[in-house]
């Protein structure tokens, strides 16, 4: 392959295929094939753009047809890489729920925070600090109108919530699971709310929040806007809408639950669940984005709305995963590399595809570039914006991508990762060779695994420290 960068070449072993073949579509539509990201002439002047940024919630990196899923079709969501980028070594800001909800709404390191410890907020007595400015507070200040729909995960009633956190509106569930047609939620009461006020509303929920975001999208707006829609798709229990059913049974069970635990086995489901159900979910997600992205084009805003899709972070017990190993929950790629794809037809071309690495908290630091809005001095991104790589031609500077969580910890720099696993055994990984994470090359470098390593305990350094168990 002449010509391709170590790095080009890394992609296409370790997940997503650049070429058409990524598509499930005819030749004719999938023609041509991506082409490596190069900034659009001129894209660097504009006026502000809305922000619509989408979450699936525990979608596996190659759940996507787009990302190679043989057997999950995605049409809407391939639709939207094609009019956009696609990137290949994103990541989500940590392995569970939470932590990467406190990356993106802060732009910093879920350990900056006291909530963010949590992996992930399991009670009332954690949450964002309504004092901590957001991206939505931030955007807010620059003159925005800011909603979230769907999964909040950051803290529960009285003390937090979205509408105490610079969000203007918010619609939708607080806790990190609910049974997806009752809304029993993980504390096995209902979890569905129009600000701080119950919703009643017994439908599937990822169409209740797909109508609600198709209202929001559809108004006369008078001013730019954020709106964060965190579908709780495909996250258990393994409901797709013809399961109302086997709902109900979820829910007698949380109903009947003397205690948190039979709750949470209730909303976890391993007594069900199967790959077909699971790609029914799937499925039903890229219908719910389809709908969403057609009224913006009916709106007349699809061309200068920013659309940022990605995962909390990875998949788990159904997704397809592969070439990685590991799953939610851990540091290993399979646990935290997300499909991620940016569309913004008005400043970005369409079919492309970009190798470069960045997680959650460096899409905070872009937004806000892109919003004009300053972020807080008293509390410094951890995040890189893009907008330089994405609007100016700039290079995006070497740094480390940083995790920690209370099982693993992980840097990558460049293409190599550095990663101690539960047990507390160092692994140095080539991820442009090996993906898969199956080359331990620690004994072969010991020089770059003490310095991956030291980087990683200066910035471990200034996190707050985990509270003991």
């Amino acid at each position: 392959m002449p010509g391709m960068s170590r790095r080009a070449l890394g992609a296409l072993v370790g997940g997503g295929a650049v070429t058409a073949v990524a598509d499930t579509l005819t030749a004719a539509e999938a023609a041509p094939a991506e082409r490596p990201f190069e900034t659009r002439p001129g894209a660097a002047s504009g006026p502000r753009p809305n922000f619509l940024v989408i979450l699936g919630d525990d979608l596996g990196w190659a759940d996507l047809s787009s990302y190679d899923a043989p057997h999950i079709r995605t049409p809407n969501l391939d639709r939207l890489a094609r009019q956009g980028v696609r990137f290949t070594n994103a990541y989500s800001g940590s392995s569970t729920c939470s932590p990467t909800r406190f990356s993106l709404y802060t732009g910093r390191y879920p350990g900056r925070t006291k909530g963010g410890l949590a992996e992930p907020i399991a009670d009332r007595s954690q949450g964002l600090d309504p004092n901590h400015p957001t991206l939505a507070s931030l955007l807010k200040q620059a003159g925005y109108a800011t909603a979230l729909i769907g999964k909040w995960h950051c803290g529960w009633l009285p003390d937090h919530s979205p509408t105490k956190s610079g969000w203007d509106e918010f619609f939708g569930n607080f806790g990190g699971v609910l049974e997806y047609f009752s809304k029993l939620g993980q504390l096995g009461d209902y979890d569905l709310y129009e600000g701080d006020a119950e919703y009643k509303d017994l439908r599937y929920y990822t169409t209740v929040l797909t109508d609600r975001a198709v209202e929001y999208v559809r108004r006369d707006h008078d001013r730019p806007w954020l709106l964060n829609l965190n579908f709780t798709t495909p996250h258990w229990p393994w409901l797709a809408e013809g399961d109302a059913q086997t709902g109900a049974e979820i829910a007698a069970k949380i109903r009947a639950a003397t205690s948190q635990d039979e709750v949470g086995k209730a909303l976890n489901h391993y007594d069900g669940g199967s790959v077909a159900t699971y790609t029914r979910m799937v499925e039903s997600l890229d219908a719910a984005v389809g709908e969403v992205l057609a009224a913006l084009r009916r709106s007349g805003q699809e061309e200068n709305t920013v659309v940022l899709f990605a995962s909390d972070n990875g998949g788990e017990r159904f997704s397809y995963n592969w070439p990685l190993s590991g799953e939610k929950f851990v540091l290993l790629e399979g646990g935290i590399r997300v499909p991620t794809i940016l569309r913004w037809p008005a400043r970005i071309d369409g079919r492309q595809v970009s190798h470069e690495p960045n997680f959650s908290p460096d899409w905070t630091a872009t937004l806000l570039e892109l919003g004009g809005a300053r972020p807080d001095p008293a509390y410094p991104l951890d995040g890189t914006s893009l907008a330089g790589y994405l609007l100016r031609g700039e290079r995006l500077p070497e740094r480390d991508l940083f995790w920690r969580v209370r099982a693993n910890r992980a840097l990558r720099r460049g293409d190599w990762k550095y990663y101690q696993d539960s047990d507390g055994k160092d692994h140095l990984y080539d991820l442009a060779a090996d993906a898969r994470e199956q080359a331990d090359l620690a004994p072969d470098r010991p020089e770059l695994l003490a310095e991956l390593k030291a980087s990683w305990e200066r910035i471990a350094g200034g996190l707050l420290p985990y509270p003991a168990e």
